[in-house]
Order: structure tokens, then sequence, then C-alpha cells
């Protein structure tokens, strides 16, 4: 596992393989880092599905609302809810969108992202200055390339535990 430096700014992403540590980073996103704490503190992520894995791009969870649901029938509109906190503004910044970086997902209105993120399998330059980058996989992307593809996957995978280190200890 990575040095852990800050850990009121670092998130611990149990997945079914292992462990992912995510440095946020407040100084250049703090809404989005802030909202991403929030959520794990209340424990919000626990068992949320990958509802939208591309081979080659990225892997998107974090939907709140429906995708913690075990029924396909809830599993098949994740991606379309947030959680009970409002909209985030966009904080966009010169940060590129290389692998491992943690990216807002969002609708259309760059005004939309609330909890939903995407971890970048590659670099995703076309990206850049056009979804909010908020975090940076410290280690653990090993574990991050197994998660199983789809649009939603057939038995996704989820979530596990999401922790702020700072309450690990």
């Amino acid at each position: 596992m990575a040095e852990i430096k800050d850990p009121e700014n670092t998130i611990i992403l149990t997945l079914k393989d292992g462990e992912v540590v995510i440095e946020l980073l407040p100084d250049v996103a703090p809404k989005h880092a802030e909202r991403m704490k929030t959520l794990a503190r209340a424990k919000a992520y626990d068992n949320v599905a990958f509802h939208r894995v591309i081979n080659g791009f990225m892997a998107q969870t974090g939907d709140v609302e429906n995708g913690n649901m075990e029924n396909n029938f809830n599993l098949r509109r994740a991606g379309t809810g947030g959680s009970s906190h409002p909209d985030l503004p966009a904080e966009f910044s010169k940060l590129p969108h290389d692998r491992g970086t943690i990216g807002a997902a969002r609708s259309s209105n760059p005004n939309s992202a609330n909890s939903q993120f995407f971890i970048n399998f590659n670099d995703n330059h076309f990206l850049n200055g056009q979804y909010t980058v908020y975090g940076r996989v410290l280690s653990g992307m090993e574990h991050v390339d197994k998660i199983t593809r789809g649009e939603p996957p057939a038995n996704p995978d989820r979530m596990i535990t999401v922790r702020v280190a700072a309450d690990v200890q």
C-alpha cells in the first residue's frame, strides 16, 4: 500500500481484489474532494456497483441512489442518480485525465456532478478541461484494472467499502 501523507485527504477503496488508495486533491477541486469524503463517511458508497466500465477508457461508479440495489431493475437505472446533496459546480483545472486519475461524472451540464465518479484506465486527454479531476490512484491500480467490463456489466463489481484514511487508523 502507498505511504499516506495526508490521511484526511486520502480515500481507501476496497474492491474484491484488494485496496485502492486514492489521493484527493482539495487544492484543485475542494468541493468535489469534500463531497467524496462526506459520502465515504456516511458509508453511502459501500456496495455501490461499477455500472459503466469501458475497456481502455474508464470505470464509473458512485450512483448512491440506484447503484447499491441488488435487483437488476435498479441496476439498469444506475448511472442516472446521485445523492441527497446538491449538484456541484465544475472545478476544471489544468490537470490532465491521466491513467489513474479520478474524474467527476456528470450529465451534459458541466455543473451537474454529484456523487458519481470514474477512474481512468488510460490517459484520456480528450476529457481535459471538460470534467473535473479531483483525485489520483496512489496504489492498487492493478485492482481497478480487474473490474468487470460492461454498460452495465451482467454481474458488476462493487465498491465493498470506501473510507477516509484518517478514520481507519
